[in-house]
Parts: C-alpha cells; sequence; structure tokens
C-alpha cells in the first residue's frame, strides 16, 4: 500500500508514496556519513549562510508549506504559517549563536594548557511525530547541523509530504548533499536505523511507548538519546487570578493545535474558592472557538490528525465519565466526514480517570478542584509526566515560588506554556530526558572533550 498522505479533515488520500528500499536506505547511511566527514571540518563562518539561506527558503515559501502540514494533519491554516515562521527564528538563531556556544572553554588546572572543546558526533537519526511536523524537526536539525553533525529524518508516516519538503529545504540552502535526508520507513525500520554503526545517536519526540522502544534500542548499542515525550501538563488557577484573562488564556491552552501538543494544558486545577466562576467562564470560551475546515483561516480548531486517534480520545471521555467525571462541553463524536472532535470540558476529574492519569491529546480539558494552593501544586505532581506547567495568580511573587515546587521540566507563571530557540525544552519522569533548543539543546549532540597539554 505504500506510505499514504492523508487529509485528515475529509479522509480524501492526497498521494501515495512508495517507501524507502533498503537499497536506497543503504545510500542515505552512505551519504550522511560522507557527507559528515567533509561537514565536520567545515568553519562556523561557512555553516552560518547556509543556515540563514534555510531560513530565506521557509519563509519564501510560507504559505505553500502551511498549506502542505494543514492538508496532511490538519492543522489551522494560521497555526500552520506561524508554524513555518517558528522555524525560520530557530535557524537565524542558531546561525547567530552556535559559534559562542560551543566556543572551547579554558580550564585553569595543573596543565600548561587545558581546555573543553565541543566536537560533533556524526549522523543522528530523528525520529519525529505529526503534530509539529516542521518545527520539531527544525528544532533539532538547526542546532544539530550548526554544530557539525548529519541528520537522518524518519518522520510520521502520515506525513510524507512534509518529510521531503524539510529535506529539499536544506538541499535548496546549500547543504552537502546527504547531510540532511528523510527515509520514507515504517516504526519497524528505527531498530536496524539505531543498530547501523553509521548513527551515532537518536532523538525522538513521541509518545512514552515509543521513547521506551527508542532507548531500550539504543540502550542495547551504547547510543546516545534524547527523547522528548508525552505530557499531561497541569495550569494551575489560584484564588487571585485574573478569571476573564486566565480563562481566555486556558481555552488557547488547550486548543492549541486542535489539542494535539504535548505541552498543550490538559489538567486545570483550580482552587476551590474560584472554581465554580472559572468552569462557567472557561465553558463559554470553549464554546466560542470555531471548528471547521483547517484551510479556512477563521477556523480555530480543526481536525485531529487520524480517525483513530479521534476514536481513541472519544474512549478516554467515555471511561472518565463512567468513573464519575461530569461533561460540561461537547463530549460527542461529530456527524460527517473528517476525525473532528468537539472542545469538550469534563469536570469533577480526578485521579484514577483517564482524563487525569493519561495523556489526553486533543481538545478535551479537564477540570480538577484543589482546596489550596498546596494542594493545587500536589495534584500537579501527581502525575507521571513532567513536561510543562502553568500557574495564574496576580501574585508573580507567588507564583514563582509555586513554580519551584512543580515537578516540570519548563513552568510559566501568568502565560502559557510554548518553546523557545532561546530557552531549554524537555521533561522529567515519563516525559522524557535530556534537553532541545537554547545552549544545552546545541550540547546534546557534541563530544564534550576535555584537552590537557603538559
Amino acid at each position: 500500500m505504500g506510505i499514504q498522505s492523508v487529509n485528515p479533515a475529509t479522509g480524501e488520500t492526497l498521494e501515495t508514496f512508495e517507501e524507502t528500499s533498503p537499497q536506497e536506505l543503504e545510500r542515505s547511511l552512505a551519504a550522511a556519513a560522507a557527507a559528515f566527514h567533509e561537514w565536520r571540518g567545515v568553519a562556523f563562518a561557512t555553516r552560518a549562510p547556509k543556515m540563514r539561506e534555510a531560513a530565506r527558503v521557509l519563509r519564501a515559501r510560507a504559505g505553500d508549506y502551511a498549506r502542505t502540514m494543514t492538508l496532511e494533519m490538519g492543522k489551522p491554516i494560521v497555526q500552520a504559517e506561524a508554524e513555518i515562521d517558528k522555524c525560520a527564528v530557530a535557524c537565524e538563531y542558531y546561525a547567530d549563536h552556535a559559534e559562542a556556544m560551543l566556543a572551547p572553554q579554558p580550564r585553569q588546572t595543573d596543565a600548561a594548557r587545558s581546555y573543553v572543546r565541543f566536537d560533533p558526533l556524526g549522523p543522528v537519526l530523528a525520529v519525529m511525530p505529526w503534530n509539529f511536523p516542521f518545527w520539531q524537526v527544525f528544532r533539532f536539525a538547526a542546532p544539530a547541523l550548526m554544530a557539525g553533525n548529519a541528520g537522518i529524518l524518519k518522520h510520521a508516516s502520515n506525513v510524507p509530504r512534509t518529510a521531503l519538503a524539510i529535506q529539499d529545504i536544506f538541499r535548496e540552502a546549500g547543504f552537502p548533499r546527504g547531510l540532511f535526508s528523510t527515509v520514507l520507513v515504517g516504526s519497524a525500520a528505527v531498530p536496524r536505523l539505531i543498530a547501523d554503526p553509521r548513527i551515532v545517536a537518536a532523538t525522538l519526540t513521541g509518545s512514552d511507548l515509543a521513547g521506551r522502544k527508542v532507548a531500550e534500542q539504543a540502550g542495547r548499542e551504547l547510543k546516545k538519546t534524547v527523547l522528548e515525550l508525552g505530557g499531561s501538563d497541569p495550569f494551575l488557577v489560584l484564588a487571585d487570578a485574573d478569571l476573564a484573562v486566565t480563562s481566555r488564556a486556558a481555552a488557547d491552552a488547550r486548543l492549541v493545535n486542535s489539542g494535539q501538543s504535548c505541552i498543550a494544558a490538559k489538567r486545570f486545577i483550580v482552587v476551590e474558592a474560584v472554581a465554580e466562576a472559572f468552569v462557567e467562564r472557561f465553558a463559554g470560551e470553549l464554546r466560542s472557538r470555531r471548528v471547521g475546515n483547517p484551510l479556512e483561516r477563521e477556523t480555530q480548531v480543526g481536525p485531529l490528525a487520524r480517525a483513530d486517534l479521534r476514536d481513541a480520545l472519544h474512549r478516554q471521555v467515555q471511561e472518565s465519565i463512567k468513573r464519575g467525571a461530569k461533561l460540561v462541553l461537547g463530549g460527542q463524536i461529530v456527524d460527517g466526514k473528517g476525525a473532528f472532535y468537539p472542545p469538550t470540558l469534563l469536570t469533577a476529574v480526578e485521579s484514577g480517570m483517564p482524563a487525569f492519569d493519561d495523556e489526553t491529546f486533543g481538545p478535551v480539558a479537564a477540570v480538577i478542584r484543589a482546596k489550596d494552593d498546596a494542594d493545587a501544586v500536589r495534584l500537579a505532581n501527581a502525575s507521571p509526566f513532567g513536561l510543562g506547567a502553568s500557574i495564574w495568580t496576580r501574585d508573580r511573587e507567588r507564583g514563582e515560588r509555586l513554580a519551584a515546587q512543580i515537578e516540570a521540566g519548563s513552568v510559566f507563571v501568568n502565560g502559557i506554556v510554548k518553546s523557545d530557540p532561546r530557552l531549554p525544552f524537555g521533561g522529567i519522569k515519563r516525559s522524557g530526558y535530556g534537553r532541545e533548543l537554547s545552549e544545552y539543546g546545541i550540547r546534546e549532540f557534541v563530544n564534550i572533550k576535555t584537552v590537557w597539554i603538559a
């Protein structure tokens, strides 16, 4: 059957691609290894213009790339355009800062001279998801290539057009042929790619189940991994929060990318004193968001990426209701074509329900009541995940104090959790390990080498 590109808004098959053959896969691996040996010795001053050219190509064809993304996985077109621009910003950021981030660091020791240097490792396998199909790749590729590495992209099988477009961007930008390439293979090919001696490390963004498999496979080969996995991010509403501002932000945070984001707020932990007022405002905000054709600029919530994902989300909602959650809004599969699911609000959610315990990857919000600030923190941390969190309060110092107690890779006070090239991004617990972005991200796939001279 090949690898299919299917429009989740209509169910229409857009295009079918042949899977990369074993012979083509071998050529890609050989080309990556050869390109790396050339690229590792290229000066930052030569690498940077090529990365800036990648940014220029992204911006010049932003409309086409955004449309490709929207047709393949259903992202509302305005959000798709913003994703392309964010990729260009990341390319420019690393073009500007990679050399300083990887500059040798002198150390005073008993040597005549000693220092730490950062050398590239080689071809890195990137196993990437469909939900941010450009951004997830570029936030790995921009720092990895600027550090002197090569990249092999195994993208999600439902976004083959996007995967091939990204390969072409790096080629058009003037990077050595083979330095970054896309292979159209299924997940069954990942173990043998990790085992190949030319692959030196792997990075994955995806589910915790996929992360476990990649970590296990890489562990057998003693290869470095960075894993950015699922999340069940808490959104804490304290008693002194501005409920008008907070409820609008809550809807934005839950419905970004139609709810299909690891760092989308999922568990809304609200202090008892303001719980009823917040739920009323929150429900109104969710009702007001337009669901529809993701190619229309007015659409705020599109379809889920696949019908099976929509059905799995619906089962999580039904099971939570069966265990005592209250349905305030939504909760029914939409009739007609496409993998649509309406904005859905559950209250009276508690531990032991899928809406509390598991990651809900779609437009489903779970409200959990807390007695006070301390109870809100307890509930926030009562999760196997630890990716992001946000705290909403009029007292910034109070928010900062509580942020120190939250078990997550990122905590935002009075702001929606987002990734930014200037800040490290990643999680703890079942949300993975390692960091992307900032100087921490670019140093994940380098040899941190000590040099000591008598």
